[in-house]
């Protein structure tokens, strides 16, 4: 072994047990650390602050961008919630008032003991006639027939125009004039007595029904229930049309008019209910008097 070996071989022992000899020191319980611990360990600490620096920076944006992120999906959740509930609140309202026009019109054909009421549903506004038809989901098969009056739990809406098979046309109050006039009693309470007359048409200006009585009355006051007389083979006697505007006169002076305000709104319908009157007819009736 050659001298220069032998040397190498020494100094590596030597490291070694000095190596192990500072282990063995640095793992004692001390309470201050030597000089050269302190300078490594603040070297290393200032080694570790300036490269973990950016990596800490990085993680927070990182984090930062993450929570933004969960925010974001919990702000559209509770949107998608909100919108939800606006819908099933908005569908719990209109189901409430589907309820309760449908327990007014079960109730208003519970009153009409005198007729055969037949329910229906309107389920198109006639496009030529947008504002004064509709038609109803009923027609000849459910025992339809034209002319029959059409209610609602207000009140008198019109008639039936025309009959189809399963389909009808109702011609609302508002299309109606001195071709389609109706007979009427207005009370008088203070008489005991009915102001009488017909509805001759429908004064789109005002939105109410044109009023001519056959005779002169002093004690027609305002609000008063207006009521089809029967009288004319139509229309049902009973049925409320409307309440009384106003009481005036014709252009001339002559003749004594009122204006109609309509019970049922005529704009806004769903469910309705066509009178069936069930009259017996005179022919009938002198058939079986003949027998």
């Amino acid at each position: 072994m050659s001298f220069f070996r032998r040397k190498r071989l020494f100094t590596i022992l030597i490291s070694l047990i000095i190596l192990v000899g500072l282990i063995g020191f640095s793992l004692r319980d001390r309470e201050e650390l030597s000089s050269v611990e302190e300078f490594i360990q603040d070297t290393v600490g200032s080694f570790q602050n300036v490269l973990l620096r950016p990596v800490y920076y990085v993680r927070d944006i990182v984090g930062n961008i993450d929570e933004m992120k969960h925010v974001y999906e919990e702000n559209q959740q509770l949107k998608e919630n909100l919108s939800t509930y606006q819908q099933k609140l908005y569908e719990v309202q209109e189901l409430t008032k589907e309820n309760e026009a449908l327990q007014a019109v079960l109730d208003k054909t519970e009153a009409l003991t005198d007729y055969q009421p037949i329910q229906a549903t309107v389920i198109a506004r006639s496009p030529e006639q947008w504002f004064n038809q509709v038609t109803i989901n009923k027609g000849k098969q459910h025992g339809v027939e034209k002319d029959m009056a059409v209610i609602t739990a207000s009140g008198m809406i019109g008639k039936i125009q025309s009959s189809a098979q399963f389909t009808s046309t109702v011609l609302l109050l508002n299309g109606f004039d001195r071709s389609n006039r109706i007979s009427v009693n207005v009370d008088l309470p203070e008489t005991d007595s009915d102001a009488k007359g017909f509805i001759l048409g429908y004064d789109d200006a005002r939105e109410q029904l044109l009023l001519e009585f056959t005779d002169s009355y002093e004690d027609i006051a305002l609000e008063t229930t207006v009521f089809s007389s029967g009288l004319g083979g139509v229309f049902p006697k009973g049925l409320e049309i409307g309440s009384i505007e106003e009481v005036t006169t014709d252009q001339y002076g002559l003749t004594q008019i009122a204006y109609v305000k309509l019970s049922a709104d005529i704009k806004e319908l769903n469910h309705v209910i066509v009178v069936d009157r069930l009259l017996t007819s005179i022919d009938e009736v002198e058939e079986s008097g003949d027998e």
